[in-house]
């Protein structure tokens, strides 16, 4: 079921779109960069709502003269809007838009449903693209993203070649209008190992949201891999959550087969010189994609030329990828590149879990240190004034290295001599491994390429000239005309310019097409350079060259006047964000509260039906024990109406004459091009109902009884009214990131019975492609060769502070990390009861039976007000080893 790593099909379509490259910016520098080198779109942040609040960012005072910037020099600017928003923030979220839309902005990045609602209620023709923080993986996905208004989808980084084309291929037979919405993948740049959207590590572990653009970077630390109670011993492979960095130059001729329409690199955090560097390479990557996929067409259609498949293995084997491009890349910044999921899944080689920071290039191995010297077997080259550091295995520890003060080159080793005390050489160890990290020369050429005010990368405009001398027609005399000269820009925008001169019959030095290519190809300074240039002139004609060169300057003021105007979206002045938002909270049910509890296992199942529990979600790794589920929460009563307690010992705390439970589901997290299958066998349980988690589900089970989960992100009245009424769910989960005064804030903006509110669990932090089991407990790459140690191990992931993490595996091959202290929000229950809450959830991951029946028992305690949320807390404190903390929910509303 896991990706299909058969080899990339071969190049079929007939023609190939020329995808847009767009380029990180986090502040001034990095706009100018990518201009610079060849970016035809930017993204940035502003100084809120952004998914990196750690970058410089820009303002909204910055907007005007930005977008200015950019559109003068052909490059489209679009904001990243993409973190979830909270209640009290839609009102200034409204104003942020309204700044954007105004200023002109190409579109805003999105990840928040009702973010989408209230730009389309504003606006009615503003482009929103949906951010990859929307952790859309299908045709489904990009089909509710249009319903929402979006005009491109950035799918998610896990997403194969062979997955992007079957999405593709279903839109095109889908789509009614034969139009689908383009989309858009990361092809540089550093690789989360959890699915965007879908990682709440930092805010478990910190209060630190990555859905709120404040990532702390857990993946990156080390861990130690425990199983079955025993540390495994990797070696020095500790990163074991830390991705190598996405590099996807050597598949850029598929990605542009695959239809895609734009190709981001990744880098808001990162320096001038990395986007200088990375966009360069890409464009002239791209550039020679194109210029070779045009070669192969041309083939195509001339038979005389040779085979046209045999033309095209010849242009796919040309692109690896340049050994100066690689060192340029990996000089950017590099934890080791590969392809990433583009080829498919292998977990031998997406991480490597040497190190998980910025290493670079690699330089040798240390062969000897000698009379203050270090002497290198060399794989790269190296010169006096490169940066090294020295690898001895443990990057967690403070490391050696410096700058080459000498070189001296004895054959495949180098002596390299370092200032005096730059080093404490008895720090230093044969074996020790050897990166180059800085470059100084290559920095310069990079800053040099952005420097100064005058354009260094220039895009082509196209003339064509027009003309003839007057003639005598008997008694009528026609009179001369102008020179003409029609310039369009690859935008779209086009001007004309006439001479202020007639034009003469030329005796000595005619227009020729290659005089007037001279003159107006002078364009130097200029954001422009000569594309074509079309010779329409009749018979030998001439203007002065100083009127040519009037006429070139004039041409280049006027294209640079009309690209400087601002677009001019529809922006309704008198739309209001009241208009979209749901009727305030109603008084409270009278109804009692409801304990809703979720189990991972058929033991937990029954030990949660012996305490009388009224609706139980289940979420197994093999969705096959649903059947059996069922038929064990409907055969749960016998005839005198009392719930069956058969394979759980007896208990103290067991209920009867409860009313009959009900049995909902929840498919996995995910769902990928070809996985249906999964969901048809979630349903083939007959549940009461679904917990739905993605956008597939909500296709999938629209005419079943539905909740909404928490990877949905309900974090404002705007997202949760579209999933009641638009989705048609019963109720949904409110989002995790929501700490108890934007909880409260949320409740009391729209009906408080809409939501169910999870206040028992080990936070789900990672959820993740990537699979620890296949990489670390076997040599297989995938599910089809792993043994599945998945089925055959307990696996946990001890983090620095000694805490171990439970690791799980679902049906697709999914890794979850859930957090190995459970957290409660027993002390804000009775409040949250006053606001009109009626569903509390509690979750269980592998505690025994007996465990489950005791947190259940204080639950239901504390929601019959027999104990305070503070007594429970102090006694599930006592009883939990692990330890409890109250979570996000208790985290300081400021944030």
């Amino acid at each position: 079921m896991k990706a299909d790593r058969k080899p990339t099909p071969q190049l079929t379509l007939p023609t190939f779109q020329r995808p847009e490259l767009l380029a990180p910016a986090g502040n001034w520098d990095c706009a100018k960069a990518a201009v610079e080198n060849g970016a035809d779109s930017i993204y940035f942040g502003l100084d809120r709502f952004n998914a990196r609040m750690r970058a410089q960012n820009f303002t909204e005072a910055d907007l005007p003269k930005l977008m200015q910037f950019l559109h003068c020099r052909g490059v489209k600017g679009y904001v990243t809007l993409n973190t979830v928003v909270f209640p009290q923030e839609i009102r200034e979220a409204e104003q942020y838009l309204r700044s954007i839309i105004a200023a002109g902005v190409d579109a805003v990045i999105v990840q928040d449903i009702g973010i989408c609602r209230l730009i389309r209620h504003l606006s009615p023709d503003f482009p929103i693209h949906a951010s990859t923080q929307m952790t859309i993986t299908s045709a489904a996905g990009v089909e509710f993203a249009k319903s929402l208004g979006c005009q491109l989808v950035v799918l998610a980084r896990e997403c194969s070649l062979t997955e992007i084309e079957k999405i593709q291929r279903h839109l095109r037979v889908e789509s009614l209008d034969k139009t689908s919405l383009p989309l858009e993948v990361f092809v540089h740049g550093a690789l989360c190992v959890a699915y965007s959207g879908q990682c709440l590590t930092s805010e478990a572990l910190g209060g630190r949201s990555a859905n709120r653009g404040e990532c702390a970077q857990a993946c990156r630390m080390p861990y130690e891999l425990i199983s079955d109670g025993q540390a495994v011993d990797l070696g020095n492979r500790k990163y074991l959550l830390s991705p190598q960095d996405l590099a996807g130059l050597e598949v850029l001729p598929e990605l542009v087969k695959a239809g895609v329409s734009c190709l981001k690199i990744e880098g808001r955090l990162k320096t001038p010189e990395y986007v200088a560097n990375v966009t360069q390479v890409y464009r002239q990557a791209l550039d020679k994609v194109m210029a070779d996929l045009k070669n192969v067409e041309t083939h195509r259609q001339s038979p005389a030329e040779g085979n046209p498949p045999a033309a095209l293995a010849r242009h796919l084997s040309s692109l690896e990828a340049p050994e100066q491009e690689r060192y340029n890349l990996e000089m950017a910044f590099s934890r080791g590149l590969y392809t990433g999921w583009f080829r498919g899944i292998n977990n031998q080689e997406l991480v490597h879990a040497h190190f998980g920071k910025k290493r670079g290039v690699y330089l040798g191995e240390v062969t000897r240190i000698s009379n203050e010297k270090v002497i290198v077997r060399l794989q790269a080259p190296i010169k006096p004034g490169d940066g090294v550091v020295f690898d001895c295995g443990h990057p967690e520890a403070q490391e050696e290295g410096g700058r080459i003060y000498a070189v001296e080159h004895k054959g495949k080793q180098a002596v390299l001599t370092f200032g005096r005390r730059d080093l404490n050489l008895r720090r230093i160890h044969v074996g020790d491994k050897v990166w180059k990290t800085s470059d100084p020369e290559l920095d310069k050429q990079l800053r040099q390429s952005f420097a100064g005010e005058n354009p260094q990368f220039q895009r082509p405009i196209h003339i064509e000239v027009y003309g003839e001398v007057g003639q005598s027609l008997g008694a009528i005399a026609q009179s001369a005309a102008p020179l003409r000269a029609i310039a369009r820009d690859e935008l779209g925008h086009v001007v004309q310019v006439e001479s202020a001169m007639p034009l003469e019959e030329a005796h000595t030095k005619p227009l020729t097409t290659e005089r007037l290519q001279e003159q107006f190809g002078r364009l130097g300074n200029t954001p422009f350079c000569l594309g074509t240039l079309t010779n329409h002139l009749k018979d030998a004609v001439m203007v002065p060259v100083s009127e040519l060169n009037r006429m070139r300057r004039e041409i280049v003021t006027q294209l640079e006047d009309l690209r400087s105007q601002p677009k001019r979206w529809q922006l309704h002045s008198s739309a209001s964000i009241k208009d979209l938002l749901p009727s305030p909270s109603s008084p409270s049910s009278p109804s009692s509260p409801s304990l809703v509890v979720l189990v991972r296992n058929l033991k937990q199942l029954q030990a949660a039906l012996s305490v009388a529990i009224e609706t139980l979600y289940c979420e197994f790794e093999d969705p096959r024990a649903y059947r059996e589920a069922v038929r064990m929460v409907r055969g749960a009563k016998n005839k005198d109406g009392k719930i069956k307690n058969e394979n759980v010992a007896s208990s103290s705390i067991f209920c009867a004459d409860s009313s009959s439970p009900t049995i909902w589901v929840a498919p996995p997290r995910i769902t990928k091009p070809g996985e249906n299958w999964i969901l048809q066998q979630v349903r083939s349980c007959e549940a009461d109902g679904y917990l739905v988690r993605n956008y597939d589900q909500l296709q999938f089970f629209a005419n079943d009884r539905c909740i909404g989960d928490f990877s949905l992100n309900v974090a404002n009245a705007l997202t949760a009214d579209y999933f009641k009424h638009q989705c048609g769910l019963e109720r949904v989960t409110a989002s995790y990131d929501l700490n108890i005064t934007q909880l409260q804030d949320l409740l009391t903006s729209c009906p408080a019975h809409w939501f169910e509110v999870t206040i028992h669990q080990h936070m789900p932090m990672f959820h993740m492609e990537h699979c620890v089991f296949c990489a670390f407990l076997s040599q297989g790459t995938d599910y089809t060769n792993c043994g599945r140690p998945c089925e055959k191990h307990s696996v946990k992931l001890r983090d620095r502070v000694g805490t171990e993490h439970i690791l799980k595996a679902d049906v697709g091959c999914r890794n979850t990390v859930f957090n190995g202290t459970a957290q409660t929000g027993a002390e804000y229950v009775q409040h949250l009861i006053e606001l009109g809450v009626r569903n509390f959830r509690i979750e269980f991951v592998n505690e025994t039976p007996e465990k489950v029946m005791q947190t259940i028992h204080h639950y239901q305690q504390l929601l019959r007000g027999e104990i305070t949320g503070s007594q429970l807390w102090r006694e599930l404190k006592l009883q939990n080893q692990l330890g409890v903390t109250r979570g996000p929910m208790g985290v300081n509303a400021s944030r």
